[in-house]
């Protein structure tokens, strides 16, 4: 994603949940490099120490805070904002990046997991907002990012029902404070929603998996760096939407188009190809309901066979549901009406993010 000639300033405090692991921890990671002086929480409270202690001899300037966390608790997650307050005396930005995932269908998932995904993925980022917000009021100045998907954002696949609920909500969420803040004269403070594709993290490793099916080949279209870049850039000059992968503009306008040979193909695919069969895995709760385990891996060690032999699979994919949309389009366009805009709106325009 391009930043444009603007650089993050050194000095830049960032606050940054779920970092002890995928996507949070590249993102710490991404912000110490470029001289940031970092507050990362999470709920692993010797994963985090390492995270902070990585991100501390990244660059001259960087320093790191460890403070573990639960963003499910209020009290824990607003004691983060005031240890950032104490130490560094401001928030210039709050990335939400903490989140979890429940594999399985609707009628099977257990309501438990499905309760503590939203009180992770959708109140744990209100709680930061809340957090942040006070303080970045004070000063008229601050940017929140909050990590969605395009899943849920722009399309929808088998078994991961509650997951993409919940990163939809996080759009209407940042929608609404984008207006409060409008309507309450705080031009200053920024909110960006980034929506990733498909990253190699360990999140199907760690996900709860109610499918009773081994997950086979989930392709890692973007690396979580790559992700990272796009969060930093985010902070530097803020949208109101970024998304950022492989077919992450295609997706979108290719669904637009042809919806119902898109939803067709991702149905067909996650059922053939990412899913084996039943039986192959047990029944587990991941680390939704407790951190404990491998939870301190960036990637989820996929990318380069991605690179290597799969890669052109997971393109021949993304190209292959446009090409189908605009077939799609195409073979109906006779029954559109003569006059229609010379170019569709997108989904996610790149807008001032307030």
């Amino acid at each position: 994603m391009r930043t444009g000639k603007r650089a993050l300033a050194p000095g830049t405090v960032v606050v940054v949940t779920g970092a002890s692991s995928g996507i949070g921890r590249a993102v710490a990671r991404a912000f110490a490099a470029r001289g940031a002086r970092l507050v990362v929480t999470a709920r692993s409270a010797d994963v985090l120490d390492e995270v902070a202690r990585e991100c501390a001899t990244a660059h001259a300037l960087a320093e790191a805070v460890a403070v573990p966390a639960d963003v499910t608790d209020a009290v824990a997650t607003a004691r983060v904002a005031e240890v950032a307050l104490d130490r560094f005396g401001r928030v210039d930005v709050w990335v939400n990046a903490a989140g979890v995932g429940v594999l399985g269908r609707l009628d099977q998932v257990p309501p438990d997991d499905v309760r503590r995904l939203w009180e992770v993925n959708v109140l744990g980022v209100f709680h930061g907002m809340r957090a942040t917000l006070p303080a970045m009021r004070r000063r008229g100045r601050g940017v929140i990012v909050d990590l969605s998907s395009l899943l849920g954002g722009a399309v929808e696949a088998p078994y991961q029902g509650p997951y993409a609920a919940s990163k939809a909500a996080l759009i209407s969420l940042d929608e609404v404070l984008r207006q409060e803040l409008a309507l309450s004269g705080d031009h200053g403070i920024s909110v960006c929603t980034v929506l990733p594709t498909g990253v190699d993290t360990p999140f199907f490793r760690h996900a709860a998996n109610r499918t009773g099916r081994r997950v086979r080949s989930l392709p890692a279209v973007a690396t979580p760096e790559r992700v990272a870049r796009a969060v930093v850039g985010a902070a530097v000059r803020p949208r109101r939407h970024v998304v950022v992968g492989p077919g992450a503009r295609l997706l979108p306008a290719a669904h637009a188009l042809a919806p119902d040979l898109v939803r067709r193909l991702i149905r067909r695919r996650t059922e053939d190809v990412y899913f084996d069969a039943p039986g192959t895995a047990p029944d587990t709760a991941g680390i939704l309901h407790d951190p404990s385990g491998d939870t301190a891996a960036v990637s989820g060690g996929r990318h380069a066979r991605i690179r290597t032999a799969g890669r052109r699979a997971a393109g021949l994919a993304v190209l292959t549901a446009g090409a189908g949309a605009v077939v799609g389009a195409l073979r109906v366009r006779s029954r559109l009406p003569s006059r229609l805009p010379s170019r569709l709106p997108s989904r996610f325009p790149s807008r001032p993010s307030h």
